[in-house]
């Protein structure tokens, strides 16, 4: 589906490989806790993953991987793990920004960074900046995100940006305000750890994604986990509200 349209309003193009990708990155902690390892050396370990699956989203011809990092919620967490995930992100974000151009990813952060330190949001805007014409991948990372932050903050935007708004809003007036206006909603959710809800995530852009969930903890999923999902993701009627009888048909006139 091309940018800022919405998959309630026009049913989207989709193929046996989906273009969005978009993954809640859980188990980090219990994955250290079952190596009497410290939680940090799990979100290290996760860091790994993270390389992996953009190497195999490339190598599948993947349009957009989204991330789940850090959720607005997380900062409920343990003071000495949020800083320990803080000092992970800079590290992350001062080691791979030039590996991430160098392979043709443009690089983007979406979700309310007014907590971070000053270093992380630079970084950021450094990545972004240098990266903002690549067209290989499109690598998102939503850190201090939370899908209903995002729908109002969308709004916020849309009524101070528009002087006069019109009568009958509809979809197209806010989707173009939200975090991910850029990319096309997801076609595949992917979520690890065993757990099966969506945590706040993209609740505006998933509302015809399909789900995938596995127990798989994150540091343990490689290529073959991601593989396993586009199997079950390829085996989806995916209808938008016609029926079977109508998809097969739309499909024989295409071919």
């Amino acid at each position: 589906m091309p940018q800022g349209l919405s998959s309630t309003r026009e049913i989207p193009e989709t193929g046996s490989i989906p273009k969005h990708i978009a993954i809640i990155m859980d188990g980090n902690g219990r994955w250290a806790k079952n190596r009497y390892m410290p939680r940090i050396a799990g979100h290290r370990q996760g860091v790994e993953t993270v390389r992996g699956v953009i190497k195999s989203c490339m190598e599948r011809n993947i349009s957009y991987l989204t991330l789940f990092a850090f959720s607005s919620e997380n900062w409920r967490r343990p003071v000495d793990e949020v800083t320990s995930l803080m000092q992970l992100f800079l590290g992350a974000l001062e080691q791979e920004i030039t590996k991430l151009h160098e392979n043709g990813i443009r690089f983007k952060v979406i979700g309310d960074l007014s907590k971070f330190d000053p270093k992380i949001i630079e970084f950021i805007q450094i990545g972004e900046q240098l990266t903002a014409k690549n067209t290989r991948l499109t690598f998102t990372i939503a850190a201090n995100y939370g899908g209903r932050w995002d729908i109002m903050q969308a709004m916020r935007k849309m009524m101070a940006q528009s002087t006069k708004l019109p009568l009958n809003l509809d979809e197209e007036n806010l989707v173009q305000y939200l975090s991910l206006s850029y990319a096309p909603e997801p076609d595949l959710f992917i979520r690890t750890g065993g757990e099966c809800r969506i945590s706040n995530f993209l609740l505006w852009q998933l509302a015809y994604t399909e789900l995938y969930f596995t127990n798989t903890l994150w540091p343990d999923f490689d290529e073959h986990e991601l593989e396993l999902a586009i199997q079950s993701y390829q085996k989806r009627e995916r209808r938008f509200g016609r029926t079977s009888e109508q998809l097969q048909r739309a499909i024989s006139a295409k071919g």
